[in-house]
């Protein structure tokens, strides 16, 4: 009776067990995921690849030796604008991704279809967000609030901004702007000609000027999306800025929930609107009258989302590598109540070293990362330090406290 009962289990089960097994991926041994770019970001996620058993290789624009070659030797030099230069090493990959966005989408057409190698996120999705001008226009016509802003082709058209939104006004480039690089804020008229100048405005570039929202907090969500559409959406986190640089994450953001609900939402809605594959960050302001505005994104990961390796059961970089390889994602829960990552900037000139890193390695639930980067300079990103615990205000002090007296 058994054995016919366990037969007849079989049969009817037997639909049910073919597509349960017709779900798994098998990734053969070589496996190579390519980077465009070969920095920390790409640093970081290739840890998570390694332990899958997958390859690594990227191709870098610069001359240094970036944090992700001392990992691999699938290494290629090259330019970013030239996609001959790109071709030997797209076919050594089975997919390709970013580490920054500083390339065209037109780039990444030509390179998909003259190489067949599938690159994630894909050039048409890429193409909706390449610069901050069509990133707006793609989210806002998918019903997402986002920030007032409008291209300007000169000083004059800076000053009409203002009499429209008031100042201070902030204008950005509208591609290539990073931690403080390519941003300006015009505080009065009398500005408007040197910044536009500074920007590369009178240069041809394309200048960007955004309304100056008045906000209570800067928040940030990071989603994971595979190809066929699932996703996994991280906590709505604080990022705490300076000089446009972000210099610490407090996870959750200590928010009404339904706003960071909200926040979540918009992130997800989102990276639907690019039918985007890979990791993705949003970042918010929480206005003072409660609202929720999208202010910029990044196709890769993120900053705002180192907290994430220690702090979440899946970090940002792990769900990457899923996500592009066509892996299941994973949960994206926290694993303490709080947790904080401060950034650790360079504070000289120099050779890149760490001083006095002592008090942060003692803590017991403190987690400290190195970039490898061969130089450091003041403001420019070495390294983060992660501190897991319950209050998120003496977390925060503990590691601010951890931090203090490290030089890099």
């Amino acid at each position: 009776m058994i054995v016919l009962y366990l037969q007849a289990f079989k049969v009817r089960n037997l639909k049910h067990v073919k597509s349960r097994y017709l779900m798994k991926k098998s990734l053969e041994t070589g496996f190579t995921i390519g980077f465009l770019g070969a920095g920390q970001l790409a640093r970081m996620s290739a840890l998570q690849a390694f332990r899958y058993g997958i390859q690594i290789a990227s191709f870098s624009d610069r001359e240094e030796t970036e944090p992700l070659e001392f990992m691999t030797p699938n290494i290629f030099k090259g330019d970013f604008t030239d996609v001959e230069s790109m071709i030997e090493f797209a076919k050594s990959c089975d997919v390709i991704t970013l580490e920054n966005e500083f390339i065209d989408s037109d780039i990444l057409f030509e390179l998909r279809e003259k190489t067949g190698t599938p690159i994630y996120p894909s050039p048409e999705s890429f193409e909706l967000i390449e610069n901050k001008e069509i990133e707006k226009i793609t989210f806002q016509s998918a019903g997402i609030p986002v920030t007032p802003s409008r291209i300007v082709s000169s000083p004059k058209e800076i000053e009409d901004f203002a009499d429209e939104f008031g100042w201070p006004v902030m204008l950005k480039s509208s591609k290539g702007g990073y931690d403080g690089y390519g941003n300006r804020t015009v505080e009065k008229a009398s500005e408007s000609e040197s910044a536009f100048d500074e920007l590369g405005g009178n240069d041809g570039r394309d200048i960007l000027a955004e309304s100056f929202v008045d906000f209570t907090h800067e928040l940030a969500v990071q989603v994971a999306r595979t190809k066929e559409g699932h996703t996994a959406v991280y906590p709505c986190v604080e990022t705490v800025q300076e000089d446009h640089i972000c210099v610490a994450v407090k996870a959750p953001a200590l928010i009404n929930p339904v706003l960071s609900k909200e926040a979540q939402r918009l992130a997800k809605l989102a990276v639907e609107a690019i039918d985007g594959v890979g990791i993705f960050a949003f970042e918010f302001f929480l206005t003072t009258d409660g609202q929720i505005l999208l202010n910029e994104t990044a196709p890769r990961p993120h900053n705002s989302g180192h907290y994430t390796i220690e702090g979440c059961i899946t970090s940002q970089f792990e769900n990457h590598v899923r996500a592009v390889s066509g892996l299941p994602l994973g949960a994206t829960d926290l694993n303490s109540e709080s947790v904080v990552m401060i950034n650790l900037l360079g504070t000289h000139k120099r050779k890149a070293r760490v001083d006095f890193a002592e008090d942060a390695m003692k803590m017991s639930n403190g987690h400290l990362h190195v970039y490898g980067k061969t130089g450091s300079k003041p403001g420019r990103k070495m390294a983060h330090y992660t501190l897991l615990g319950d209050d998120q205000n003496a977390v925060y002090d503990e590691a601010i406290r951890a931090t203090l007296n490290i030089q890099i």
